[in-house]
């Protein structure tokens, strides 16, 4: 008997392609990304939701309850569309992540001269400092590899080099462009008095304040860094992809931006490297 089935499996194995292998290994790592993607999100329950309803759906049709299958299947069409706004939220981050990927910087073309990091990093926690001393309330993102144009649009527009004073002074109570976001890209000061999206978690602590809320909101929808200074007690915080660092000191805030915009700038430098790689390889292989 064993030996049967062992002269079956092999049979079937040998029918196996090399491009079925590889077939079967791109799904399993598109199920892995849409899992990891969506555990511990809203979306979760949402997929639980609808897989009782599969399954309810499954067993009304072979209960021959023909009146809730009904119901169930034609429910089921329009749930499709549906989806889609459902899942709004969760399909953005899925793409965006893909536009992130190695694979998506390959078609970056951004010929920017690339801004001194640590002097940008230096001349914001000085502004934080002052800030936090003074207990001024301050929102200040800084823009990675998702571009948030949209958001830019929505405040005023600056596009001036990035200093400690000019920070300071844009969040100056009763100053035109002190309520709001400021937006860094590069080495820019690009807009400021700019609104930014609130998070729609629940669970967030009460005393956390609307800074705090758009801080994350902006970071669920982007991979921007954002800091927050509170008005309130003058604690620093930062929001990175939907979580929130709080009680910051200066150095630390230092030590975090610096290990986050220095990675992300590595990173970005390598995959331009490997393409201006390709490039020169490709002009060699035409001249030969």
């Amino acid at each position: 008997m064993l030996n049967t089935i062992i002269s079956h499996i092999f049979q079937y194995i040998r029918f196996i392609r090399l491009t079925d292998i590889v077939d079967i290994a791109i799904v399993a790592f598109v199920i892995y990304k849409g899992v990891s993607l969506i555990r511990e999100t809203r979306a979760e329950q949402l997929i639980k939701g609808i897989v009782i309803l599969l399954v309810v759906t499954q067993l009304s049709e072979w209960l021959q309850l023909n009146a809730i299958n009904f119901i169930l299947r034609n429910t089921m069409q329009v749930g499709v569309t549906a989806l889609l706004v459902v899942f709004q939220p969760e399909l953005r981050r899925a793409l965006e992540h893909m536009g992130r990927s190695k694979f998506g910087n390959l078609f970056s073309f951004d010929e920017n001269i690339e801004s001194d990091i640590t002097s940008v990093i230096e001349e914001i926690a000085k502004a934080v400092q002052i800030l936090s001393q003074n207990r001024i309330g301050a929102l200040i993102v800084i823009e990675r590899d998702t571009k948030i144009g949209d958001i830019i649009r929505t405040g005023i527009i600056l596009d001036s080099a990035i200093t400690a004073e000019l920070l300071v002074n844009i969040f100056v109570p009763n100053t035109p462009l002190h309520d709001g976001a400021v937006i860094i890209r590069e080495n820019k000061i690009m807009a400021a008095a700019c609104f930014l999206p609130l998070t729609q978690n629940q669970d967030l602590s009460k005393e956390l304040g609307t800074r705090h809320r758009a801080a994350l909101g902006i970071s669920e929808n982007s991979d921007a860094v954002t800091i927050v200074v509170s008005e309130e007690t003058g604690k620093i915080s930062v929001a990175l992809a939907g979580d929130l660092t709080r009680n910051l000191t200066i150095e630390t805030l230092k030590k975090a931006l610096t290990k986050t915009l220095q990675l992300n700038r590595h990173k970005k430098n390598k995959n331009k490297l490997m393409l201006w790689k390709g490039k020169i390889g490709e002009r060699n292989t035409k001249k030969r």
